[in-house]
């Protein structure tokens, strides 16, 4: 029996080398069904010319700019639909998977047709036993969080369990559901977007799940991880629009405010975090462009 079409969806900008080792743990022993894109986002490090020197059989789509993680996939989706691909994966260019961790998400896809979106357990690279995330959770007040994150593996989630939304760096989505809900949304350009794209399917009715059986280790997150100003910018801005987007309440959107506003402070008159005024400066821009609804690209 002929097994469902999968499009993986790799987005890069300069990151040849992870994204070449990506490729290669991926067609260790490749899904059945499968085509693979590689959506390159203007980088100057050769990373197209390289993909398609060594992988030829793989799509390469360059995409002429910096599109950002929301609109740069989204380019690699409607690929997807004009293809008739059954379901997307995307799929970060800095992650090492299971060989088998494709097959696993599509059996438990179609074992439950109300499944949207699904997730593998995401291991550090740099910790190959240690948990990044087993599915993300929304709290009562909208803060979002990874559940077991940092957390030995013990076992402890070897049972695949409902999940709010699932970790942008590997999302396993039905295009049948992104027909009825819609794309990525370039606003958030990257931080959040995959948390709204969930949330949007939930309340269309659907459910997110994380399978257990499908791993990948993922390079970008590290526990000493340490954001850039950058990223400060980006997560608070866009965190801040998803709460106003999917009307969370005053409640919720004044406190997240006032724990940035604390946060300012702190950054601001505390002499422990004199090293943090490139912080604090992100973080005061991310709450005035929000305020003022500019959103999509970093002004930085």
């Amino acid at each position: 029996m002929s097994r469902p079409r999968v499009c993986v969806l790799i987005l890069n900008r300069d990151r040849r080398e992870d994204t070449l080792a990506c490729l290669a743990s991926l067609l260790a022993r490749p899904y059945a069904n499968l085509d693979v894109v590689v959506l390159d986002n203007a980088s100057s490090d050769g990373t197209a010319a390289a993909v398609r020197a060594a992988y030829p059989q793989i799509q390469v789509i360059e995409t002429g700019g910096n599109l950002g993680y929301a609109a740069g996939n989204n380019v690699g989706l409607e690929w997807a639909r004009r293809h008739e691909a059954e379901y997307a994966l995307l799929l970060n260019e800095d992650t090492i998977v299971d060989p088998d961790f494709i097959s696993h998400l599509v059996d438990a896809a179609q074992a439950r047709p109300e499944l949207a979106f699904l997730g593998p357990i995401v291991y550090h690279y740099s910790e190959p036993e240690v948990i990044q995330s087993a599915g993300g959770m929304i709290a009562p007040d909208w803060r979002t969080f990874h559940r077991g994150q940092n957390e030995p593996d013990r076992g402890q989630y070897a049972r695949p369990s409902e999940a709010d939304w699932v970790s942008g760096c590997a999302i396993f989505l039905r295009m049948s559901v992104v027909e009825r809900i819609g794309m990525l949304d370039p606003a958030f350009f990257i931080y959040s977007e995959e948390v709204d794209w969930c949330v949007r399917a939930r309340r269309a009715g659907f459910v997110g799940l994380v399978v257990p059986a499908a791993r990948i280790w993922h390079k970008g997150v590290r526990r000493d991880y340490a954001p850039s100003p950058r990223v400060t910018y980006l997560s608070a801005r866009n965190h801040l629009r998803l709460l106003h987007k999917h009307r969370a309440g005053a409640r919720a959107l004044l406190g997240a405010m006032a724990g940035d506003l604390r946060t300012l402070a702190s950054w601001s008159i505390r002499p422990r975090w004199r090293d943090q005024r490139a912080h604090r400066d992100a973080l005061a821009r991310a709450m005035v462009d929000f305020c003022r609804g500019s959103f999509g690209p970093p002004p930085f």
